[in-house]
């Protein structure tokens, strides 16, 4: 049976996450609130919100789990290529709320989106607090492309990407993560398995295991360096 969450109590733990529902795969707790403390001590427990505009806050865990090693990303001929063209401009952190309402923004082929007003809000209260982050892509002055995230520790917990350009959340994605492996961090969350992020060499690993490594990263210093703009 899945818990039920208060939504005034903050600081409530979460069930453990081998509670979670195998279908849905992953949901675990229903309810609570979107604050910043919440919300942090969802991350750190392996633990994401994902739910659609007027229904209830859901709480996930799924397992498998998808995962990427900065030092272990591949990238193609053609994006090492486009890469060296330097096209695009990438910055972090100077357009968070341009970047994760462009992220909510619906999709080709699919009704609505997940990104609700309440989780722009809350995330945006996350970045303000130094757990957010975006990385944008610019061409020609303008906003192409990006993605955004959660840092805690040496853990980047991916959340979204968007781009109106062609390739430009990959370049966003493998500039971040070439920055990532310069300031320390040892792994990527990137939640559920999707062919773009296996190309990038990201790999599935079980629950636990993704569990355990997290309760050991998120508590370990990054460099002073991290998040500061990459100069191009």
């Amino acid at each position: 049976m899945l818990s039920m969450l208060d939504p005034n109590n903050s600081e409530e733990n979460f069930p453990d996450v081998e509670k979670a529902l195998d279908d849905p795969d992953g949901l675990l707790a229903i309810g609570g609130c979107l604050s910043v403390e919440r919300l942090v001590n969802a991350y750190r427990h392996g633990i994401f919100p994902w739910f659609n505009e007027g229904d209830p806050i859901l709480w996930w865990s799924p397992n498998p789990r998808l995962v990427l090693k900065p030092e272990e990303i591949k990238i193609s001929r053609s994006l090492k290529k486009l890469l060296r063209k330097q096209e695009y401009s990438i910055t972090f952190d100077t357009a968070f709320l341009e970047t994760i309402n462009a992220c909510s923004a619906p999709r080709e082929n699919a009704a609505g989106t997940w990104i609700t007003t309440s989780m722009v809000d809350a995330y945006a209260m996350l970045h303000d607090r130094g757990f957010a982050h975006s990385v944008e892509a610019w061409y020609d002055g303008r906003l192409c492309g990006g993605l955004y995230g959660v840092a805690i520790g040496r853990v980047f917990f991916g959340e979204s990407m968007f781009f109106k350009r062609s390739n430009a959340s990959k370049v966003a994605f493998a500039t971040l993560t070439k920055y990532l492996q310069f300031w320390n961090y040892s792994l990527i969350d990137c939640q559920v398995k999707t062919e773009h992020l296996v190309n990038f060499g990201a790999a599935e690993i079980e629950r636990k295991q993704f569990v355990d490594q997290i309760a050991i990263f998120c508590n370990q210093p990054v460099s002073q360096r991290a998040w500061k703009n990459p100069i191009q």
